[in-house]
């Protein structure tokens, strides 16, 4: 029996041994087995999917992508941009404020911007005014059988179907500049706001120099042709002007 347990000692022993001693190369294969099934279950898993899951997982892929990518911005560059957006901003809600923030000529574009909205607040004004005195005019002439009205403000005219469809004329091109003062108005309000962006923008993220100057040098022209007066005279003195920032 002693004899027997020894003999199962060993054998276990030499096993052991062999298994130590076996190559690297088959003991990677043991491993690399259920990895390579990994890999083959994914691809298999990718090749058996639907377009509609392959656009899916495409736009997951793209998302992540563009998180990885995500440039973070410090307080320095934060607060440029804010600067430069305040001004803008501003005149929006209030014409002028944008330009008041700016500084510099702010006392001059200040008056320009309200001169030009009580501009239009005068053509504006004009226009409807016209506008209703004419249509008042034209629907009596419409009703009245192409008559004068009573307290009309052009007897000049006088009555007849010419006459009425000359004013229907006018009240139209009286209307069409009334409507287009609007759309010039609002244009106007929204040129102010980027004015004021603009100089925002060249106050505090780019930097104009007053420095400047012209660099002025001598050189030499090569004279174009081939005629004989330019064989014997290739060249001509001349003056080089630059500018320099």
């Amino acid at each position: 029996m002693n004899r027997l347990l020894i003999i199962l000692l060993l054998a276990w022993v030499s096993v052991g041994t062999v298994r130590a001693q076996e190559p690297d190369s088959l003991q990677r294969d043991s491993i690399a087995k259920p990895v390579d099934s990994l890999a083959a279950a994914k691809v298999d898993t990718t090749a058996g999917e639907t377009r509609k899951e392959r656009r899916q997982r495409e736009k997951r892929e793209r998302e992540a992508a563009e998180q990885a990518q995500v440039v973070f911005k410090d307080s320095a560059r934060l607060a440029l941009e804010a600067m430069s957006n305040r001004p803008w901003k501003q005149s929006l809600m209030v014409p002028g404020w944008g330009q008041i923030t700016n500084g510099g000529w702010w006392w001059l574009k200040v008056p320009v911007i309200y001169g030009g909205f009580v501009s239009a607040v005068l053509v504006f004004e004009f226009n409807n005014r016209y506008y209703h005195d004419i249509l008042g005019e034209v629907q009596y002439r419409i009703n009245n059988n192409h008559a004068i009205p009573p307290e009309t403000k052009y007897p000049q005219l006088g009555a007849g179907s010419q006459t009425t469809d000359y004013m229907i004329t006018a009240k139209d091109y009286y209307r069409r500049n009334r409507d287009l003062t609007v759309l010039v108005t609002l244009g106007w309000w929204g040129l102010q706001a980027v004015e004021a962006y603009v100089t925002s923008m060249l106050k505090h993220r780019w930097e104009i120099d007053d420095d400047l100057a012209f660099n002025i040098a001598p050189t030499l022209l090569a004279n174009p042709g081939s005629s004989w007066a330019y064989r014997s005279q290739p060249y001509t003195i001349g003056v080089k002007v630059g500018l320099r920032f």
